[in-house]
């Protein structure tokens, strides 16, 4: 094998494959993906992905670390679990691919203006001060995400299915004022504050 072989054969086995198997959660699942598409084929959303799971697990073994971590396909994904079920070899590749997002998250290299992580920014901010989510505040926050013109807008434009949710006492108008929550808020925050600090510990390792 020449030398500039071996250089290539180097980078293909250290980079980018090395740092998934490393920090991304299942990582080391990718290297066993065989290509057959089962995934992609199982996915409701199939035909709307940028780049399909199996395509996304090549391009990390090619060495494409921005080219994926820039994609907004893993943030397409929306817990169906239906390659997992369908995979011949069993891999998480729904875990894999949400480990994927959080990991681009982290790094700061998401598309900007990608829609299902501004909607989980926003649900997370909600869900997190009292352990559970708070549903008229939760809407709003997505009606008024691009700023109060367009809020105003959005919220015109629901009103008749807004009224139909509080007509069935599927949403509360009264939830503005505090809303439902868990018992002791404390003890969730102090268990969000121990997951960070195990996370951030972790990522300080790697």
């Amino acid at each position: 094998m020449s030398n500039a072989n071996s250089q290539a054969v180097a980078r293909y086995q250290n980079n980018f494959l090395k740092e998934v198997e490393e920090r991304v959660e299942d990582g080391h699942w990718v290297k066993m993906c065989m290509q057959c598409g089962v995934c992609a084929g199982s996915c409701p959303l199939g035909n709307a992905w940028e780049h399909s799971p199996q395509k996304i697990f090549m391009m990390i073994r090619a060495g494409k670390r921005e080219e994926v971590l820039t994609s907004d396909s893993m943030w397409m994904c929306t817990s169906c679990y239906n390659c997992i079920v369908r995979c011949p070899r069993q891999l998480p590749i729904t875990h894999i691919m949400h480990g994927l997002a959080h990991y681009s998250n982290r790094l700061g290299m998401v598309p900007k203006g990608q829609p299902t992580q501004e909607i989980a920014k926003i649900f997370w901010n909600n869900l997190v001060k009292t352990g559970r989510v708070n549903e008229l505040k939760f809407s709003l926050s997505m009606y008024f995400k691009d700023g109060f013109v367009q809020g105003i807008k959005n919220a015109l434009a629901m009103q008749s299915i807004g009224l139909g949710l509080v007509k069935a006492g599927r949403l509360n108008p009264m939830e503005l004022f505090g809303g439902h929550k868990c018992k002791d808020s404390g003890a969730i925050q102090k268990m969000i504050a121990k997951a960070r600090e195990i996370e951030d510990r972790r990522h300080a390792a790697s």
